[in-house]
């Protein structure tokens, strides 16, 4: 889930966070914590997502073989993080889910803009 701070703050739909993890993978291999960060700056503190979401939701998208998290990299680096990156499938899941959202938020725009 992501949460908020104030009732201001945004509160995705079902099934955001992983569209939104894929898009914050899309250009290098990110640490879970990176991905929280990318967000949370994305949106201009709008997303803040707890721990507890963000590694469901990186499990999800293991599952679904759209990420991956080469041991080798594991071992690599100097800090003991996990690093993930997208899969091709993962990268053409995010050009769909990008169009489909897209899409969702143009006809939400229409429905409530004004009458005139």
């Amino acid at each position: 889930m992501i949460i908020a701070i104030d009732n201001d703050r945004l509160e995705p739909l079902q099934g955001t966070l992983e569209v939104l993890i894929l898009r914050s993978l899309k250009l290098s291999l990110t640490t879970p914590m990176e991905s929280r960060d990318f967000l949370q700056q994305k949106s201009d503190s709008e997303f803040l997502v707890d721990n507890g979401s963000l590694y469901a939701a990186l499990q999800r998208l293991l599952q679904r073989e759209w990420i991956s998290a080469p041991v080798e990299d594991f071992a690599v680096r100097a800090r003991c993080a996990r690093y993930y990156s997208l899969t091709p499938a993962g990268r053409k899941q995010l050009v769909k889910a990008t169009s489909k959202w897209q899409r969702f938020a143009l006809a939400v725009a229409r429905i409530l803009a004004p009458e005139g």
